[in-house]
């Protein structure tokens, strides 16, 4: 009987070494493990490996032995923690198992994700909704299926990293123009080719900055130029409009949407993504659409913790109120303690704080973190080459005593690392 053969990166081989003479393909972020290992050495926390020991409630949890309020989550209406949400996903995990094993289009559509579907389309009014695994799916699978080699994506510079990465795993040709800018849309839109599709995306709330989209205006330009549109209400879900639909809702524009992208892992509280649409033939998607045919659908406790969340935020008025009153509070007590804020007013329940650069926003984070509370750090890439900013985003259930807490902790880590005066 002769011996296996064994090549250099047999995983059974811990030795196992590239061949000689070949690059190794990690030598490329070594600008970045250099720079990492840099800031660690300084003797601060890793900013992106946090781990949180206990969550307590959808605005505190128990970080290094203590006690920190939340303010970096992205759990908009708290429904994490929610009663009705917890239980029906319990009744679930007991009646359907801890999962399907399978992708939707075989043996991975249980009566929950239908249910889910279903309480999407009352949500929004729409005729037809599909759920994916995660809100990246979602994003990854509308672009890189809706449009193909003839075709046109015209997206805004800003777009989430989903939007970005499903342009890149399709065919279409890709045109971008100036974040929020009606004009650079109306002129690159007039500039294409007669022949071929366009598809022009848009988010509601841009998730680094807290801003909002112009969507009333350019919706209008998009129509004009005869263009499909879609919008996604990852960040503007729960809390725009009178329904809680999202920014689209509450600019007017509902009727001119042709999909709306959206996810469950913010004011849904739970995870998993979806598209809605009126359009007749939508249902198609669920043939074509790679990132949606061959992946596992979520597990039924999960479908079943939506469905009872997005039908509890269709009657959610009095959180959408409170959190409006939360978000113009810090962003305003933000102000007059002397921070720089990336918008004008409260545009969103996200606030985003400019910092000259990485080292001064490592050392306020870890200076909040320590007062007692958590806020996201952000840097390049995933912000605008030389742009550095704490992000925080604000819950329904943050107390106003906590609000008034946080913005001690922000004067005092503020002054304590020279941020502020």
């Amino acid at each position: 009987m002769t011996e296996a053969v064994r090549t250099p990166m047999d995983p059974a081989d811990e030795t196992a070494v590239a061949p000689s003479g070949s690059r190794d393909l990690f030598s490329k972020f070594d600008p970045l493990i250099a720079e990492r290992q840099a800031l660690l050495d300084t003797g601060v926390r890793d900013p992106f490996g946090l781990v949180m020991e206990k969550v307590l409630s959808p605005t505190r949890a128990i970080i290094k032995g203590k006690e920190t309020i939340l303010l970096g989550t992205y759990n908009y209406m708290g429904m994490t923690f929610d009663p009705d949400v917890i239980e029906a996903g319990k009744r679930a995990l007991d009646e359907y198992g801890s999962g399907t094993t399978g992708s939707r289009v075989l043996n991975g559509t249980y009566q929950g994700h239908r249910e889910c579907e279903e309480a999407l389309k009352e949500f929004y009014g729409t005729k037809y909704a599909m759920v994916f695994s995660t809100g990246y799916q979602a994003n990854l699978g509308l672009m890189s299926t809706i449009a193909g080699k003839e075709d046109y994506i015209i997206l805004d510079a800003d777009s989430h990293a989903s939007i970005y990465d499903g342009c890149a795993l399709g065919n279409a040709q890709i045109v971008r123009f100036r974040h929020n800018s009606v004009e650079d849309l109306d002129r690159r839109l007039g500039r294409l080719p007669a022949e071929g599709g366009r598809l022009v995306v848009l988010e509601g709330v841009y998730s680094m900055l807290g801003d909002i989209a112009p969507l009333k205006e350019m919706v209008e330009v998009s129509k004009r130029h005869g263009a499909m549109i879609v919008v996604d209400e990852a960040h503007g879900m729960g809390f725009f409009g009178e329904h809680g639909r999202g920014v689209f809702e509450e600019a007017g524009v509902e009727d001119d949407i042709d999909f709306v992208v959206g996810t469950f892992s913010k004011s849904v509280g739970t995870v998993g993504g979806f598209i809605v649409s009126n359009h007749p033939k939508f249902e198609v998607l669920r043939l074509v659409c790679r990132p949606y045919v061959f992946t596992a659908s979520l597990p039924p406790s999960v479908v079943a913790t939506a469905a009872t969340s997005i039908r509890k935020l269709m009657y959610a008025g009095n959180k959408r109120a409170h959190l409006w009153e939360n978000s113009r509070r810090l962003h305003q007590g933000l102000r007059d303690l002397g921070f720089d804020i990336a918008t004008k007013d409260a545009e969103s329940a996200i606030i985003a704080i400019l910092l000259p650069d990485q080292d001064v926003t490592v050392r306020m984070w870890q200076a909040l973190l320590e007062q007692g509370v958590y806020v996201n750090m952000a840097r390049p890439p995933a912000t605008p080459a030389g742009m550095y900013l704490l992000r925080c985003s604000l819950c329904a259930d943050h107390s106003s005593e906590q609000v008034g807490r946080i913005l001690q902790m922000f004067e005092s880590a503020g002054r304590a690392t020279g941020c502020i005066q």
